[in-house]
């Protein structure tokens, strides 16, 4: 069983950054790979980033790619989402999620937080 717990999502001006957080509990965290997804609304969930806990190799989706970085702090037991150069379209619910691989994060989810809200304001 893995817990998960976001923080963070808040209201931000276009063009700003903003760093969420994950924080992981659990039984052999180190089986596992986290990442983060969001939804907007009137849209399906979409996989952002991922992160193997143990070896720390990442995984990004091209929607992702340069502005949205994940990494991970074993000793706090938290993921981080750090988000830069936000736009509107950024808005969404954000949900950190574990899942058995890392490879297969987009499609094979075992657990989910419950979400943050980020909206970024024009």
């Amino acid at each position: 069983q893995v817990q998960l717990v976001e923080s963070g999502g808040k209201l931000v001006q276009a063009g700003g950054s903003l760093r969420l957080s994950c924080l992981v509990s659990g039984r052999a965290l180190s089986s596992y790979a986290v990442g983060w997804f969001r939804q907007a609304p009137g849209k399906e969930r979409e996989f952002l980033v991922g992160i193997n806990w143990s070896q720390g190799n990442t995984y990004v989706a091209d929607s992702a790619t340069g502005r949205f970085t994940i990494s991970r702090d074993n000793v706090k037991s938290t993921a981080y989402l750090q988000m830069n150069n936000l736009k509107p379209e950024d808005t969404a619910v954000y949900y950190c999620a574990a899942s058995p691989s890392l490879a297969a994060i987009r499609i094979l989810v075992q657990y989910w937080g419950q979400g943050t809200q980020v909206t970024v304001s024009s």
